[in-house]
């Protein structure tokens, strides 16, 4: 095993955070518009549109392992994972733009041409997204340092998701002057030219410095029996699948929560007080009217409430993870992510109390598990990069790739799992699609699902790392000893 410098420019990580800004404005907008774009503007009808989304993501999700195996088995001059950001670059704006185009098919044609197209960027992102989440793991062996650099991270991926969920459909309707097909498409160009762009920087601006000995030929068989044989990569495998179902899951239910339980009119009394109309005012002058009219027509209430309300705690998100690096040096990221992911919890878990005209409450709580849990975001990632570290120290085999495509393989299933959960139980209570009201039932299940229910799941993720034993003096031990190996090696 060999290693240069460990220390990071400034440079360094912003290039290097660059390649999350490129990636999070293609995953955001499949995250929050996919759906949208197929039913209400490709128009695919919803059922065959779930359908290519599920086969989309249940092959995007065992790519990733394939992808991990063939990362760790990549040899260049480059390194084995930063040449992938290269390859990929073009290739994947391309099929980005691709995927948000509507060529003229007839249903047919459409669903075929949705299906080979996202199957193409799911492959894609995979083959992309891998190799540079994989890269944060050998960049640096110093543990501090890769705190530093999640948190550039993870800052760049809270600008890509604020842009995609609050300014994207306004930008797209005000430059396809209403044409919502023909603003996606072009907006969708420009997110592509930006994103090759910011992984061509990625790739320049970043080394690989862990760098396993050319004589090391582990068997697959091997590696995934160092995986299951791995106790923090188990739990933080267990703890990636709860955090992204409990995302999917309240971040589904946010806007049924608006709309049935919290009132029209105290919404309205809300945008009020905020000053939104001004706001939408001036936005109209900035882009075009149009743009933000469907905020301006009766009934919009909930939907604008909804907005400012994702929009302050996405900001509130990123200044969070400004905080993320110095607790996590003083006292360990095993201790910092749970203290916070359980204080989260309690954020969303007293929203269920709150009254349906208490919408400032609901705004605050909201704003401060924003907070609260962005001081987290980082620390995921970085705990998973020491977890490779861990594996090389217990096993002197380094497997980076394939370690963190379980953890997006974990991401994948959490999202899936939290989607289709939150459907079921949408179901079970007696949801009615588009109904202008709800029963009592369907409403209270609305509100278990934004409080109660995420608030149990984030903290029996916060139990889970009572087991996980990579704690603060675990992490220097870890760091110390395979710097000495890296040295005489």
């Amino acid at each position: 095993m060999t290693a240069q410098p460990q220390k990071l420019s400034v440079l360094e990580k912003i290039g290097y955070s660059l390649g999350d800004l490129a990636a999070n404005l293609i995953f955001q907008t499949l995250m929050a518009f996919l759906a949208f774009f197929y039913t209400d503007i490709y128009k695919i009808p919803a059922s065959k549109a779930s359908l290519v989304m599920l086969v989309g993501g249940i092959v995007g999700a065992f790519f990733n392992i394939i992808m991990g195996a063939i990362a760790d088995r990549t040899n260049t001059r480059w390194g084995k994972f930063r040449p992938w950001i290269l390859w990929t670059a073009i290739p994947f704006g391309i099929i980005s733009l691709l995927a948000f185009s509507t060529p003229d098919f007839d249903e047919s044609g459409k669903v075929v041409y949705a299906l080979i197209t996202y199957l193409l960027l799911v492959i894609i992102y995979s083959a992309n997204n891998l190799p540079y989440s994989a890269l944060s793991g050998v960049l640096t062996g110093d543990m501090k340092d890769r705190n530093s650099l999640s948190s550039y991270r993870f800052v760049a991926v809270m600008v890509a998701q604020f842009i995609i969920q609050v300014l994207l459909l306004p930008i797209a309707l005000s430059v396809g002057d209403g044409d919502k097909a023909a603003g996606f498409q072009k907006v969708m160009l420009v997110f592509a030219i930006t994103g090759v762009f910011c992984f061509l920087i990625t790739f320049l601006t970043t080394r690989e410095r862990i760098v396993p000995p050319q004589k090391q030929k582990t068997p697959l068989t091997q590696d995934l029996s160092d995986l299951v044989r791995n106790k923090p990569w188990l739990i933080m495998l267990a703890l990636t699948i709860l955090v992204f179902v409990t995302l999917a899951l309240k971040g589904g239910m946010n806007i049924y929560f608006f709309r049935y339980y919290l009132t029209e009119e105290s919404q309205v009394g809300f945008l009020n007080n905020m000053g939104f109309q001004q706001l939408i005012h001036w936005l109209g002058n900035v882009f075009t009217p149009s743009a933000f009219e469907e905020f301006q027509k009766p009934g919009s209430a909930p939907f604008a409430a909804a907005s400012l309300t994702s929009a302050a705690s996405t900001i509130a998100m990123i200044i969070g993870i400004l905080f993320s690096k110095s607790l996590a040096d003083k006292l360990g990221k095993r201790n910092v992510y749970g203290i916070f992911l359980a204080l989260s919890a309690v954020c969303i878990f007293v929203i269920y109390f709150f009254s349906n005209t208490a919408v400032a409450a609901v705004f605050v709580a909201q704003t401060a598990h924003g907070f609260i849990y962005g001081i987290t975001i980082p620390l995921l990632w970085a705990m998973i990069a020491d977890v490779a570290d861990y594996s090389e120290w217990k096993n002197g085999r380094r497997a980076t790739a394939i370690i963190f495509s379980a953890m997006i393989f974990g991401l994948k299933v959490g999202l899936s799992i939290g989607g289709a959960i939150s459907t079921w139980l949408l179901d079970i209570f007696g949801y009615v699609a588009d109904a202008e009201t709800q029963t009592n039932d369907a409403v209270q299940g609305i509100k278990l699902m934004v409080s109660v229910i995420p608030a149990f799941i984030f903290i029996g993720g916060a139990v889970l790392l009572f087991g996980y034993e990579i704690n603060k003096a675990m992490e220097a031990k870890i760091e110390s000893d395979l710097k000495l190996k890296r040295e005489n090696a």
